[in-house]
């Protein structure tokens, strides 16, 4: 509200609606929406520099109280102009700046500043991809940039995409929110697959999987994925009725990729078994924790011998195939059943854009459903053959970023993340308060800090000296990692490894995706955590027996 301007009573009534619905509020609203809008269209990554911290230091309960009011009030209670100002000035700095180069915690980071006129674009237009008569040429179009994204991953001959691209009958594949909802619909098609309609069931879809097992004498389903899978895997089986048991765990190798003998073992045992089938063999082309890429091509080859249902979960490193030079990482990937993409990961979207791919153009036959009033049979809605019903038209995003971009420009972007990986994991080896735990393939690495004291290797430990040693470790880096987050300067975020037989460790875990992250940056980041370490922790520690290092979330 301007000087000397006497506010006054804010109504809901018909004509404050047509006012608010249709048009700005008056010439001071258009000039602040104007203000702050071009800011952020034009100067998308000096306006977040200068507005949103990574964060402040400030506690979670300090903020919360100013949220408490749960009622909705009958009449506004702000203007347009009020609002935009708010979510500016009191929310901005204490939401998280994720597009900061010292933002390399998450797999989340800056946009290109083209996003938000895509984005806004979209949300003029909101078009619904589930129906025809709601989205018309858009869902021409998604089908298209689906086609684009398939060939990329399963690289199909000219002929099969002209085949496929448009027709009707063939779901290359889908558009979901996120990877959780790509990885749940592979699943589900597969399981549909593996219980399909017979003489006396009328398929799991429809009878439930009580029934189709039971058609088929089966008393357990399945899915092996490295024990270093997403949690997603495990809600996929939850949800699809299999319950989290199902999924088996494999060993990895030293590496951190899955085990080839022992998933080769457990497939055989499980064959033996009359009583169990085997769902799917889902490998990870990036894992969460590590960023590293399972021997999909061993994994293809024995699940064909196997004849199970081979799924990716390439959320994180699908758009590695955009790079000439790294992209045989992900060699194999092209012999899957399924793949999840996750395209606001390293296709640099804005949330939420998730997408699941099918080498069998036909495979998600096996989840049509159709209602009198949308996604009538013999339609060609896309909402037919899809988990999500109404969703955001992210495929004009997607596929203007590819047209904008290139596959040139993003391996750019891809190059990038990985090398930097590569460069700070040799700052971290050239340290001696720190330790590399695991090297990075793709662009994610894990390491801790190592005060002098704890740096005997272990070796001659009894195991109950070395469980103290790491809890110790433990200990500090947890308190590191909160005392760097909360001071808000620089961010990595933290996991702790399980593997078996060995002590869980807990360790600092870097994702270099921004392009602006540079060597002097990491090693800027390194330098706050030895001074976190020397001003915060060590003497915390030395004084206090104690200490416990505040394992908190």
């Amino acid at each position: 509200m301007q000087q000397g301007e006497t506010r006054q009573p804010l109504v809901a009534n018909q004509e404050a609606l047509e006012r608010i619905f249709h048009r700005p509020e008056n010439e001071h609203s258009r000039m602040v929406l104007t203000k702050y809008m071009n800011q952020i269209l034009f100067g998308l990554h000096d306006f977040l520099r200068e507005n949103v911290g990574i964060t402040e230091e400030i506690p979670l309960k300090t903020l919360s109280e100013r949220f408490m009011s749960s009622r909705i009030a009958h009449s506004p209670v702000k203007k347009l102009t009020e609002v935009i100002s708010e979510i500016i000035e009191e929310l901005a700095p204490h939401a998280v700046n994720v597009s900061s180069p010292y933002f390399v915690g998450h797999m989340t980071s800056a946009i290109p500043f083209f996003m938000v006129h895509l984005n806004t674009i979209v949300t003029a237009l909101n078009q619904n991809p589930v129906k025809l008569e709601t989205s018309k040429v858009v869902s021409v179009y998604e089908r298209q940039v689906l086609a684009k994204v398939h060939r990329l991953i399963f690289n199909r001959d000219e002929a099969f995409y002209q085949a496929h691209v448009q027709k009707p009958e063939s779901t290359l594949g889908s558009f979901v929110e996120d990877g959780t909802l790509a990885n749940l619909t592979a699943l589900w098609v597969a399981r549909n697959r593996l219980f399909p309609p017979s003489a006396g069931m009328a398929g799991v879809e429809q009878e439930g999987l009580a029934a189709a097992m039971g058609d088929r004498g089966i008393r357990r389903v399945r899915v092996l994925v490295s024990e270093l899978c997403h949690y997603s895997i495990r809600k996929a089986a939850g949800v699809l009725g299999l319950g989290n048991s199902a999924v088996v765990p494999i060993a990895v190798d030293q590496n951190n990729r899955m085990s080839i003998p022992a998933l080769r073992d457990t497939l055989a045992a499980l064959r033996r078994d009359p009583e169990t089938a085997v769902l799917a063999v889902i490998g990870i082309a990036g894992t969460t924790e590590t960023g590293t890429v399972d021997p999909l091509g061993a994994i293809a080859d024995l699940c064909r011998e196997y004849g199970v249902h081979f799924h990716v979960d390439a959320a994180w490193g699908g758009p590695v195939l955009l790079s000439q030079r790294y992209g045989g990482l992900l060699q194999g990937i092209e012999k899957a059943d399924s793949v999840t993409i996750d395209g606001h990961k390293q296709f640099y979207l804005p949330m939420s854009n998730g997408m699941v791919y099918f080498r069998d153009p036909a495979a998600m036959d096996a989840v049509a459903y159709h209602a009198n009033y949308i996604n009538r049979p013999g339609s060609v809605d896309l909402g037919i053959r899809s988990l999500v019903g109404s969703r955001s038209a992210t495929a004009l995003v997607l596929g203007s970023a590819l047209d904008i971009m290139g596959a040139g420009g993003y391996a750019l972007l891809i190059d990038h993340g990985i090398e930097t990986a590569r460069k700070f994991a040799a700052l971290i080896r050239r340290r001696p308060m720190f330790e590399l735990v695991t090297a990075p393939e793709l662009n994610i690495l894990t390491y801790r800090l190592v005060p002098e004291e704890y740096r005997d290797t272990g070796k001659g430990m009894s195991a109950e000296a070395l469980a103290r040693r790491t809890e110790a470790l433990n200990r500090i880096n947890v308190q590191l990692q909160r005392l760097q987050r909360e001071a808000g300067n620089s961010f990595v975020s933290r996991t702790t490894l399980r593997r078996a037989g060995r002590p869980d460790t807990v360790v600092l875990r870097s994702v270099i995706m921004n392009p602006r992250t540079t060597p002097e940056i990491l090693e800027a980041v390194l330098d706050e955590q030895e001074q976190i370490y020397r001003q915060r922790i060590a003497g915390v520690a030395e004084c206090d027996p104690g200490w416990s290092g505040a394992m908190d979330a």
